[in-house]
């Protein structure tokens, strides 16, 4: 087995695991290259089909490529989608001009919390990466969340030679992570060699391409002549740009990802 074999035996063995450990379990889908390249494993661990709900949370401020994106794969692969928008918030006129990390508590966190409310999910499958962000190298493959969905990230058990915590007190509520040995290059090889289909906004138009997609107010495109998925790998082997300098709350605080997602943030 090669690299690549290895990250994608070990991702569907977790996927598989987590599958059979909750009965009420959903995935997070949010366009990107890693929930992209998610969905992907999820249908090759269970033979073309996905059999759990996948979760959109709008916050109704995506960029408009990524929603027409949505609904052409939705349908073209036939997917339970569960979009969900914190309508009152956005009656209440919420937005990034309130305060970006205000604004994704209530159009994100708050909204997933009410997903997960509402339809009862005991997990999530989502499609982290270590190396992507410094509070996601602190997470487990199964990591447990309270029943408010806030994380302890102080008080991680650790997970040796592949032995997974699946057993949890009841009520309590857990992520699941299969692409956390990941990285950006991994997954830019992996979807070339499968050839898996991701939205065009990763590629360069007049020198810029998305390394990390997001709302359309608070993520931009970084320099970058890479129109190809070899151009991209070759430009991450050389590159000293962070992976999420497109993306704008991660620059109003330096804890910025941690704090929002101790509360329950993705």
């Amino acid at each position: 087995m090669d690299h690549l074999d290895r990250l994608e035996a070990e991702s569907i063995y977790i996927l598989r695991e987590a599958y059979s450990k909750f009965s009420k379990i959903a995935m997070l889908w949010s366009i990107g290259k890693d929930s992209t390249v998610l969905l992907w494993l999820v249908k090759k661990a269970f033979f073309g089909h996905c059999p759990f709900p996948l979760i959109h949370i709008d916050t109704t401020y995506k960029i408009p490529e990524m929603i027409k994106y949505r609904d052409k794969l939705a349908k073209e692969y036939n997917l339970d989608l569960i979009v969900h928008i914190n309508e009152e918030a956005i009656k209440q006129g919420m937005g990034p001009e309130k305060g970006r990390l205000v604004c994704c508590k209530a159009l994100k966190t708050d909204a997933l919390q009410q997903v997960i409310n509402k339809y009862k999910f005991e997990a999530l499958i989502l499609g982290i990466r270590r190396d992507e962000e410094g509070s996601r190298s602190k997470e487990r493959f199964f990591s447990l969340r309270n029943e408010d969905l806030e994380w302890d990230y102080t008080n991680q058990p650790p997970e040796f030679w592949n032995q997974f915590n699946t057993d949890f007190p009841k009520g309590s509520h857990v992520r699941v992570h299969p692409l956390l040995s990941w990285t950006e290059i991994d997954i830019w090889m992996y979807i070339k060699r499968e050839n898996i289909p991701v939205i065009d906004l990763y590629f360069a138009k007049n020198g810029k391409r998305y390394r990390s997609l997001g709302c359309a107010p608070c993520t931009f495109p970084v320099e970058s002549n890479a129109t190809t998925i070899d151009e991209i790998i070759e430009e991450l082997k050389n590159t000293k740009v962070n992976e999420r300098a497109g993306r704008a709350q991660d620059h109003e605080d330096a804890y910025a990802m941690q704090k929002l997602r101790k509360e329950g943030y993705m």
